[in-house]
């Protein structure tokens, strides 16, 4: 029986194999952010183009602050850092949790759920909150 989203017949070992590289991917950058505070402005960490050319924080920077402060069990700091990725984190998880099943154990292509007007409002929404962050901070 197949499921929704998910076609039918044989894969390539590369459908197989991504969830569990890009998870381990993440995993490995969990492990370097753990190390490496961005709030302090003296740690190796990747320079933010939009940041540079803008001077103001972009999704990610609040990404990057908000998964350091989660990672060190300080919930408050990683809600200050960036309260919308950590509110659908949970979400995102469930997604990835979804990929890494069909792919990998059953061996099946996935697809999200989310057409084009789900995509727009997720980007929508992301820059919304990227300007909103900026003037409230």
């Amino acid at each position: 029986m197949s499921l929704p989203n998910t076609p039918s017949g044989p894969v390539p070992w590369t459908v197989r194999a991504l969830p569990v590289v890009l998870g381990a991917a993440a995993l490995a950058g969990a492990v370097y952010v753990y190390g490496h505070s961005p709030y302090d402005p003296a740690q190796l960490l990747p320079k933010c183009p939009w940041r540079l050319l803008t001077g103001l924080d972009c999704p990610a920077c609040g990404g990057t602050r908000m998964a350091y402060s989660l990672l060190h069990g300080d919930l408050a700091a990683a809600a200050r850092a960036n309260l919308l990725l950590l509110a659908t984190l949970p979400l995102v998880l469930l997604g990835y949790g979804r990929w890494l099943t069909v792919a990998t154990v059953r061996g099946r292509r996935y697809r999200l759920p989310l057409r084009r007007r789900g995509i727009a409002a997720i980007l929508t929404i992301a820059a919304i909150w990227t300007v909103a962050r900026n003037i409230w901070a």
